[in-house]
């Protein structure tokens, strides 16, 4: 108990707690005396009557001292003021609207990344959502056609747990850019937010949709929201797992095609930029760099507030002087 009552506190006035020093200077004056007076004991006459003392009263016989030092060493730390200290802080400010638009095709289950293209990919979006304190995020995710998995929201727990529940396969197979360009504008289509951005992750060439690509950009442009294209896959070949026709997964190496020209294009076209990530840590390092280029406008107050926790140690105090006098005037009662 007592142990968690200072877990949380502070001292106002640290430098009275150096009165503290003068206990262990007060027990030894104390054991001098004590030891002065036995040695006095020797040569009185009344020794005789100090050995016929009950062995009870002996016990009790230093609880007094004691009783005074635990009092001196309460009001000591009441006088240092003990506080606690609760900090608050308001965020507020103007935020970005985001989608972060998640190619999930069957070539993002290439294993040039660790462990492969998709898992690195959810990593890394769930970690720029943390970063994003005012902002509303949300997700579209496509391969052959495209899918809203979370419109745009600020509750980071439900984004985060909708990120990590991506897999593969959950559409018809491909790579529709301009369908998830698309539909991702159309998420943003009535945002009020002073900027509006989509950041668009894909490893192919758009190969399928009933929205072009051009169309899809001109799209954005027209909303006025800003694309950061980026293209996932090392340079060459790339280990992909396939499904053989007898049911087990083969790791087929396929070259790897990311149209870059259109990637770049459309990046340019809206004011955004367009990266290229080989492994990892280069896809880590984008996601900071955007997270730099579109930074949101917030405001911190901070509030701090403390609580005096004085009054148990003084009431402490109070309780050991009292039992103090208590067993003067009783127990350890000195009869003329």
């Amino acid at each position: 108990m007592i142990t968690r009552y200072f877990d949380s506190i502070n001292f106002a006035w640290p430098w009275m707690l150096w009165l503290l020093l003068l206990l262990p200077l007060l027990v030894l004056w104390y054991w001098k005396k004590q030891a002065d007076r036995r040695a006095a004991m020797v040569v009185s006459s009344t020794s005789v009557l100090e050995k016929t003392r009950s062995g009870w009263k002996r016990k009790f016989y230093h609880l007094p001292f004691i009783l005074r030092l635990l009092t001196l060493a309460c009001i000591i730390l009441a006088l240092a003021r003990p506080q606690t200290r609760f900090d608050e802080e308001q965020v507020s400010g103007e935020g970005v609207d985001i989608i972060l638009c998640i190619d999930v095709s069957g070539s993002m289950l290439a294993q040039d990344f660790s462990p492969n293209r998709l898992e690195a990919a959810k990593q890394v979006a769930a970690e720029f959502v943390d970063s994003r304190k005012t902002d509303r995020v949300g997700v579209v995710i496509f391969s052959g056609e495209s899918f809203t998995i979370c419109p745009i929201t600020t509750d980071k727990a439900v984004l985060k747990s909708q990120i990590y529940g991506i897999q593969s396969g959950l559409l018809e197979d491909g790579t529709a850019i301009g369908s998830g360009l698309a539909t991702s504008s159309d998420r943003l289509r009535t945002s009020k937010a002073k900027s509006k951005v989509v950041i668009l992750l894909t490893d192919g060439e758009n190969n399928g949709g009933q929205i072009p690509p051009v169309t899809a950009k001109e799209i954005a442009k027209r909303l006025g929201i800003r694309v950061y294209t980026i293209g996932v896959g090392t340079d060459g070949y790339a280990p992909i797992p396939v499904q053989a026709d007898d049911g087990s997964v083969q790791m087929q190496r396929e070259k790897v095609n990311i149209d870059e020209k259109l990637l770049t294009q459309i990046a340019n076209e809206t004011g955004g930029r367009y990266f290229r990530a080989q492994d990892n840590e280069s896809l880590e390092r984008i996601y900071e760099e955007i997270d730099q280029l579109e930074k949101s406008t917030i405001e911190v107050s901070a509030m701090r507030r403390y609580t005096e926790k004085f009054l148990p140690l003084a009431l402490a105090a109070i309780v050991f002087l009292f039992l103090e006098w208590l067993l003067r005037l009783t127990i350890l009662r000195k009869f003329p």
